[in-house]
């Protein structure tokens, strides 16, 4: 098993900035194969940012916005998000996977959620 725990979840001004948090531990505690997903409501869940294969990868909507990162060494990744837009509005969930695959095949483990609310 693995848990995942998001934080840095909160309210800012459209254009502001927040960094968040997410901690894994478990049996499978790499940061090789971890993202960033999105929901809100009355909307699917979206992919935001991830690494794959030592590589990250954005979502179009982030893109130039946002920065995935990760320290290994605290089995830890980051979403660094810049210019927030009302859209940007959601509950953000961690995710992560055995092995690296494409994030549109599945999700192993998903964290709680920490809610970002961007005000205009």
């Amino acid at each position: 098993q693995v848990q995942l725990v998001e934080s840095g979840g909160g309210l800012v001004q459209a254009g502001g900035s927040l960094r968040l948090s997410c901690a894994a531990s478990g049996r499978t505690d790499s940061t090789s194969a971890m993202a960033w997903f999105r929901q809100a409501p009355g909307k699917e869940r979206e992919f935001v940012a991830g690494f794959n294969w030592g590589r990250s990868s954005y979502a179009d909507s982030v893109k130039g916005r946002f920065t995935i990162s990760r320290d290994s060494a605290k089995n830890t990744i980051y979403l660094q998000m810049d210019s927030l837009k009302p859209d940007d509005t959601a509950v953000y969930y961690c995710a992560a996977n055995r092995v690296p695959k494409s994030w549109s095949y599945a999700v192993d483990y998903w964290g709680k959620g920490t809610l970002v609310t961007v005000s205009s």
